[in-house]
């Protein structure tokens, strides 16, 4: 790669800077601008590691000559911010020095007979981007978010995700009819009714549909499934994190194939 092109903003009504405060606040803006903000070395990292082609890398004022020993050939073009533009785009309590401005990656076909996460309704985005780590962990590579979940590539989910997003198939804001190409078999978690994990012979592959954080999985949904699946809970709590709950089935599938 030839030389960067380095650019240095100070102003806050600099239309860039004005477009990646949007990308970086607003969770649905990437799906209006078509590209993520990927913020901090871990992400960014991650998604040069997991073969992510950068669009611009940003970094800070006081970063920028430290950054030129590892970062400089990460993309094409680079910006450089003052500190103080940089902290106020930040969607963190304590910024970062750097990010990538990534194209939104394209949506992909739904792949009927993959090991599958589906996500009715999660809305929290840590909830979120914390099963998509535990569905990278245990080998679920197809992960689909029904409407009225937390968006994917939105900066929060990005965040809790670690980078997992970027070993991952992502299918947002589906709808009902997009998982009917599905054949693996269906397994929805339920607070107090079907079959013990522990006490059940899980196929594979097959898709595990995670609920809503307070009303569980729709109706519908459940009258789809193969089978309803409860995890004991001898101590008495009346339910798990959603997001606790995905990490004990998604291993307990992993450690049965």
């Amino acid at each position: 790669m030839t030389s960067p092109l380095v650019t240095a903003i100070h102003s806050r009504d600099n239309a860039f800077v004005k477009d990646l405060r949007r990308l970086a606040q607003d969770s649905t803006q990437y799906r209006k601008q078509g590209r993520v903000w990927v913020e901090g070395d871990h992400l960014c990292r991650a998604a040069l590691t997991r073969g992510q082609r950068v669009s611009i890398a940003v970094f800070s004022e006081s970063f920028w000559p430290l950054a030129q020993v590892e970062w400089a050939l990460a993309a094409s073009k680079t910006i450089v911010l003052s500190d103080a533009l940089f902290a106020d785009i930040s969607g963190l309590e304590s910024p970062a020095r750097m990010g990538f401005i990534i194209e939104l990656p394209a949506a992909t076909a739904l792949q009927p007979d993959a090991a599958t996460v589906v996500l009715d309704r999660v809305q929290d985005a840590g909830n979120v981007g914390s099963i998509l780590r535990s569905a990278s962990a245990f080998g679920f590579r197809q992960v689909l978010a029904l409407k009225g979940s937390a968006a994917l590539w939105s900066p929060k989910v990005l965040r809790a995700g670690m980078g997992a997003h970027f070993a991952l198939d992502l299918i947002d804001a589906a709808s009902l009819e997009d998982l009917q190409p599905l054949r693996v078999p269906m397994l929805v978690t339920h607070v107090h009714e079907g079959d013990f994990l522990h006490r059940t012979e899980l196929p594979w592959p097959c898709a595990w549909v995670l609920g809503h954080e307070g009303q569980g999985v729709s109706a519908e949904l459940e009258g789809r499934a193969t089978r309803r699946i409860r995890i004991a809970q001898p101590g008495g709590e009346e339910s798990l994190n959603v997001a606790a709950a995905a990490a004990i089935c998604l291993h307990a599938s992993a450690s049965a194939r």
